[in-house]
């Protein structure tokens, strides 16, 4: 049969290790960034562990339905490296001893001055037909087999090995299996409404856009402090593909309005730094509950000296009075989660520092410390400074403590960027 274009791909990645609570399984993530270079639409993701019958059914499920099936692991010398063996007898190919492959494993093993143990025979193990990919990072040769059309490909665990492996075949043989098509994507980064609502606005646009020839997918996905829209579209033809997924972007741009906040994958922090940066403003902040996150944030981002000037962790009531000048008895009289305190805050560090802009951020984090009154995630964040930029809001947060001061720092920083963009 002749082989076909590279259309789909499933990965599996073999290893009991993967299904535990402390091995992440990254190989995936990394192959899925490759394949989506080639244009090759990744269909699913699975992990195995070490067991013969669960791997062979798992295997024969992704071989029914892609054309390119990669499995990462298993290829050891121990006898739970099971990979080779389940799919060379799911694909009834005999397995024999390569002995170039047995020389270049005793070289390793000598050049380190060892012996190679008898059992690193086993990595050198080949299916019938397959051709092998040569490992200069390890023992573990990688496989590549032909089948019925198909594709199927084995590489080894460690990631030090498996991507410039991967990255070799990538260039060569697969790269020839595309047919042209490549996969086109534009993402846009929303604040300020939750998931629901980013779906009530965008699925009547994007739902004509399925309809079409190719058609543009498109996924949201809700993450902390943000929800993200993703666009992708499978073509063989880069001009048309990259205007229509860029128009398609702009069109839902412009039904979200500001509510976007970035479309070329900048974070919340770096949006805010390239605003203050171009308007030639400095920024300060007075925070209690987010223990100095909104400052870190900001601080992260090369160059932020330009425009970041400092500020205060003001955790407790004393010190909202001796940094950032807050009234004692407005701390009595309004609590010290309040819009009154908040806005101290900003103002209080704001001419402590000589900032065009100050933030403020008092809150309860949690897990304690809430009342009926004011439940644990009850944050007051303020911006100050320029008489546009000024606004002062109280927000419930929902989640564990990190969450909460999360959303509080990019709550604080959109409320930032909103008053930017009136300047």
């Amino acid at each position: 049969m002749s082989a076909r274009q590279l259309a789909t791909a499933e990965i599996i990645a073999v290893g009991s290790e993967l299904l535990g609570a402390i091995r992440l399984d990254t190989n995936s993530l990394f192959l899925a960034g490759r394949l989506g270079d080639l244009g090759i639409e990744l269909r699913a993701k699975s992990v195995v562990g070490d067991d013969r019958t669960r791997l062979r059914d798992v295997f024969l499920g992704a071989m029914s339905r892609a054309d390119l099936v990669i499995l990462t692991g298993g290829l050891g010398p121990t006898d739970d490296d099971l990979t080779r063996e389940v799919v060379a007898s799911a694909l009834d190919r005999s397995l024999s001893e390569d002995p170039a492959i047995v020389e270049q494993i005793r070289a390793r093993f000598q050049r380190r001055g060892l012996r190679m143990p008898d059992v690193n025979r086993r990595q050198a193990m080949v299916p019938s037909g397959a051709a092998v990919l040569d490992n200069p990072n390890g023992t573990a040769p990688g496989l590549v087999i032909e089948h019925a059309g198909q594709v199927v490909v084995l590489l080894p665990g460690p990631p030090r090995e498996l991507k410039p492996m991967f990255d070799r075949l990538c260039d060569s043989s697969l790269v020839q299996r595309t047919g042209g098509w490549r996969i086109y994507k534009e993402s846009m980064f929303v604040a300020g409404r939750g998931e629901s609502h980013v779906e009530e606005v965008a699925q009547p646009i994007y739902s004509r856009w399925s309809k079409e020839t190719p058609p543009i997918e498109t996924t949201i996905l809700a993450v902390p402090g943000q929800v993200e829209l993703h666009l992708t579209l499978r073509s063989d033809d880069a001009t048309a593909a990259q205007a229509r997924v860029r128009a398609a972007r702009d069109e839902l741009v412009a039904a979200l309005k500001n509510d976007v906040f970035s479309i070329d994958g900048r974070s919340m922090e770096e949006i805010v730094g390239g605003l203050l940066r171009d308007r030639h403003l400095t920024i300060s902040a007075a925070e209690s509950c987010t223990g100095g996150l909104l400052l870190t944030r900001l601080t992260d981002v090369a160059g932020s000296s330009d425009y970041v000037l400092g500020g205060a962790v003001t955790y407790s009531n004393s010190l909202k009075t001796v940094f950032a000048d807050v009234p004692a008895p407005m701390i009595e009289q309004f609590g010290a989660v309040s819009e009154p305190v908040a806005t101290a805050l900003a103002d209080g560090v704001r001419a402590r520092t000589g900032a065009s802009l100050g933030i403020g951020i008092t809150g309860i984090a949690g897990p304690g410390g809430g009342t009926p009154e004011k439940p644990v995630g009850t944050v007051a964040i303020a911006v100050t400074g320029h008489q546009h930029a000024a606004r002062v809001r109280t927000f419930s947060f929902i989640g564990g403590r990190q969450q909460v001061r999360f959303q509080a720092t990019q709550t604080a920083l959109d409320m930032v960027r909103r008053a930017l963009l009136q300047l």
